[in-house]
């Protein structure tokens, strides 16, 4: 293959979007709420163990928030655990419902 064999594409920046899944946008609205999370541990140095003690979630949930394996939550879980440890966040989701599109941002409140 040559370099000549590719067209860039530019994406939706969704990649589930791009990708043709099902519940593209609640998938990468989990998904950015579940890196805020990670992004929560690794600022603060927190094991998933200690993690679960701070927020009374189970630690085993933190793991598989780590491990991207967020088939079993739910969008409100995984902002409530985002809460538990971090009370000042303050997290935004836009949903636009004309256009099938929706945003989630999560920054300092």
């Amino acid at each position: 293959m040559s370099e000549g064999d590719f067209e860039p594409v530019e994406g939706s920046g969704n990649v589930f979007r791009d990708l043709g899944g099902p519940d593209a946008d609640l998938k990468q609205a989990k998904a950015v709420v579940a890196a805020r999370i990670v992004r929560v541990l690794d600022e603060r140095g927190l094991s998933v163990r200690r993690a679960g003690a701070l927020s009374r979630f189970a630690a085993a949930d933190f793991s598989r928030i780590r491990n991207a394996d967020l088939g079993r939550f739910t969008l409100d879980r995984l902002m409530k655990m985002l809460a538990a440890l971090d009370g000042g966040l303050r997290v935004t989701l836009h949903v636009d419902a004309e256009h099938g599109t929706g945003r989630v941002a999560a920054g300092p409140g």
